[in-house]
């Protein structure tokens, strides 16, 4: 009982000193069992095993032992068979080290295996056969096989016993090696007559506890004579070879000599035959040649003892040892095993900063075995010795990922021996980018062109900023910042894309109302924390010809028809009034020019080019129609042109009762005479809806009026003076007349007519819908007014009077 708590839950904490930890536990525990607090006896938080990636490195050798971060224990991850891992060898112990990283870290555990009685004596062979002859004297030797136990210490073989006795008895001699030489020896003479065949029971007992045994049956056949075995010149030869010989190479000579004669002199050698992993790597011959058979190597045995056995043909023998020493040859390269390496570094880190460690061991001896390692130059890494065998490489100066991304360091290390033996190690170490670089966009600034009356979303310009970080650093995310456009935000004039930094038109630009705006863009990386960079942005509306002109003069009305009244008595030049028009596009789209389009009488009138003068080309005569009517076009010289077509009416006469007797017959609206009463009741309601109607119209008004004046305020129409039609002209055509404002009043069904005469005007007439986006049109339609006699007629004249200065 005492035994099986040692085996399955004793585990003795040996040390722990200067990071090396020694446990001993016993072979064959099972899987999971608790080795040992690591966590504990290494004086460390399970936090830092966790966060350190705590590992275990064994080199190339099978892993046995696991760690559990979580709790900081050492259990078992596979059976360990001593006598498998480290056969007769003791103490027997498993090295390792477990690694830290954040900082590098290693600690330097032993775990020794202790033997428990679990293998019994074994025999090679079960059974074995003697012929002694019968004149055996008492004395004589027979050489036994011996058994094999894998286990050491008490568990391994002890002893020997054989049954039954009558004839011999056991004798045991220790070896060198430790293991015991079993001999047969005759104690009273055999006769063959009484006896010719014996059977004899050899068991080889072990020291556990249980104990174990095997046995090997012996049958002895009793012959006659040959009463003398061979006998070695000596009971130990000693020899040396080196390793890597070939095979053949002669390692020594044996002799052993038999007095008796004949067949009974005749010795043979052989290899004892409990040796079997020897039998394979030597023979000997029948001459007693001790010959290489197979590979040696010094790393694996520096020292062989080989059991020889004479046997002659009476089935007498002897027995002597062959001691080989085996010489070392720089046979072996450095190994290199990486214990830690991080494959991935910031760009951040500081110098002399750990980034690999590894182990280095030479298996060769002495002058073999010593290793110097080195690694490449002009790198930014350093690699120094941290303790025996160990090496780190460390960061020597600052690294920057954007003039060099990766580095390949190969690590070689070199023996003494010679030749020189190297082994090399190629660490590919990745540099993590670090956001340190802010996003730098092509240009310093940009000007962009986009034409007036875009489509709301087209594409204007992209601005491109490049960023030298890496990755999700280097993803640039394009803003538009916050900034106002005649007191609008930037938002409603433009948007710019996130990825690809493309600036979109959100609204449709006119050039009569802004002519270019300024805003800024900021290229944001996607760094923590992230950088940015802006730029500014111009934009520069080009005009297009989208406005006709707009004809300020004469004012066309929609309830009256206004005439420009010419004296009989007027000579050839005479201004008659001129068309004054503007176009609110800029250069050549605002150059206008005028034409007559149609007119009653063309010879009689014309129209100036580039100023809308009209005048007469030919004095007028009685013959001329009172009625004139001139249409004239108003072009701008954009592609495609834009026009505006203006009716012009003249009255040919020298007094007002010539002209209102042309333009008064008109016939009364029969509709009004159907129902008097009908349009009593109708005007009542209308004038109640309208005296409602005309409070919000005035407001509506006033407010709209407003507004418009600020859009004037703030486009950059060009300004044209206006020029009444009856005008003081500078250039010396003459001083006109003023102008008398005149009413005429008719009464139904009567031909007669009321003229009131008013004062002089001292106030211009402009008419124009400035809601409108064109030019303004003709308010009276294409009906010919001078052929409708019934038309009613104001005419209406209203002028500054302009002077010289």
């Amino acid at each position: 009982m005492r035994r099986q708590v040692l085996l399955f839950f004793s585990v003795l904490c040996l040390s722990s000193a200067h990071g090396q930890v020694s446990f001993s536990i016993p072979e064959e525990m099972a899987k999971g069992s608790l080795v040992g607090n690591i966590a504990h006896d290494l004086g460390l938080d399970v936090k830092r095993l966790l966060a350190g990636r705590a590992r275990i490195h064994t080199g190339d050798s099978a892993e046995y032992i696991h760690l559990n971060k979580e709790k900081g224990l050492l259990v078992i991850k596979e059976r360990i068979d001593r006598e498998a891992l480290c056969g007769q060898t003791t103490p027997c112990a498993l090295h390792f080290q477990i690694a830290l990283e954040n900082p590098i870290e290693i600690f330097q555990i032993t775990v020794e295996i202790t033997d428990i009685n679990d293998n019994a004596p074994e025999f090679e062979n079960t059974e074995r056969r003697f012929e002694i002859s019968e004149s055996a004297v008492v004395g004589s030797k027979f050489m036994l096989e011996k058994a094999i136990d894998a286990d050491i210490g008490l568990n391994g073989l002890q002893s020997y016993t054989l049954k039954p006795d009558d004839h011999f008895v056991l004798k045991l001699h220790s070896q060198s090696d430790g293991g015991k030489k079993v001999e047969m020896i005759l104690k009273k003479p055999l006769d063959r007559e009484k006896q010719e065949i014996a059977s004899l029971l050899l068991t080889a007992i072990d020291g556990g506890e249980p104990r174990r045994s095997g046995t090997m049956q012996i049958h002895i056949t009793v012959l006659d004579v040959n009463d003398n075995a061979p006998a070695f010149t000596k009971n130990v030869y000693k020899a040396s070879v080196k390793e890597n010989s070939p095979a053949g190479t002669l390692i020594t000579k044996v002799s052993a000599s038999d007095v008796d004669k004949g067949s009974n002199g005749e010795v043979t050698y052989v290899i004892g035959s409990s040796m079997r992993s020897i039998s394979k790597l030597f023979q000997v011959t029948d001459d007693g040649l001790l010959i290489l058979n197979g590979p040696i190597d010094y790393e694996k045995a520096k020292k062989y003892e080989i059991d020889i056995e004479a046997v002659d043909k009476g089935g007498l023998s002897d027995s002597s040892k062959i001691v080989i020493d085996v010489g070392d040859m720089n046979d072996n390269s450095p190994v290199i095993n990486m214990i830690s390496f991080s494959n991935l570094i910031g760009e951040d880190l500081l110098p002399n900063t750990v980034v690999a460690a590894m182990s280095v061991n030479d298996p060769d001896s002495e002058e073999n075995g010593k290793v110097r390692c080195v690694i490449d130059e002009n790198i930014p890494f350093l690699i120094k010795p941290t303790s025996s065998n160990f090496y780190s490489i460390v960061t020597d100066s600052k690294l920057d990922r954007e003039v060099a991304s990766k580095y390949n360091i190969t690590f070689t290390c070199y023996d003494e021996g010679v030749p020189s033996l190297s082994s090399s190690v190629t660490l590919t170490l990745q540099i993590s980018d670090v956001n340190d670089n802010a996003p730098v966009f092509e240009r310093s600034s940009y000007e962009a062109f986009i034409v007036e009356n875009n489509t709301p979303g087209l594409s204007i310009f992209t601005v491109k900023a490049r960023d030298a970080d890496w990755n999700q650093n280097a993803r640039v995310s394009y803003i538009l910042e916050d900034s106002s456009v005649n007191g609008v935000p930037v938002s409603s004039y433009v948007s710019v894309s996130a990825d690809s930094g493309v600036i979109h038109a959100v609204r449709s630009f006119d050039y009569e109302q802004i002519k270019d705006f300024h805003f800024r863009i900021k290229a944001q990386d996607g760094g923590s924390p992230p950088l940015s960079s802006n730029v500014t942005v111009k934009v520069l509306i080009q005009d297009q010809n989208d406005n006709p002109p707009q004809v300020l003069y004469p004012v066309q009305t929609g309830g009256s028809l206004v005439a420009e009244m010419v004296p009989r008595s007027a000579d050839v030049g005479y201004l008659v009034t001129k068309v004054v028009a503007v176009d609110v596009d800029s250069g050549q789209n605002a150059w206008l020019s005028y034409k007559l389009q149609k007119a009653t009488d063309r010879a009689l009138f014309e129209v100036g080019l580039q100023n809308g003068e009209i005048r007469t080309i030919r004095g007028v005569t009685d013959k001329d129609a009172v009625k004139q009517r001139l249409a004239v076009i108003v072009e701008d010289n954009g592609q495609p042109s834009r026009s505006a077509t203006v009716i012009v009416n003249v009255a040919v006469a020298d007094s007002f009762p010539e002209v209102l007797s042309e333009f008064t017959d008109y016939t009364q609206d029969k509709e009004y005479n159907d129902n008097l009463t009908f349009y009593l009741v109708l005007a009542l309601a209308v004038v109640s809806f309208l005296f409602i109607t005309c409070l919000v119209v005035i407001i509506s008004v006033k407010i709209y009026r407003w507004r418009q004046s600020r859009v004037l305020y703030h486009s950059n129409l060009p300004v044209i003076p206006y020029y009444p039609p009856r005008y003081s002209d500078t250039l010396g055509t003459g001083t006109l007349q003023h102008v008398y404002n005149y009413e005429v009043c008719r009464t139904n069904d009567s031909r007669k007519s009321d003229c009131k005469f008013g004062t002089v005007g001292s106030q211009n007439v402009l008419i124009m819908d400035p809601s409108s986006t064109g030019t303004m049109q003709r308010i009276q339609s294409e009906k010919n007014i001078l052929d409708e006699p019934d038309s009613p007629l104001e005419v209406r004249t209203e002028i500054h009077e302009f002077r010289t200065p």
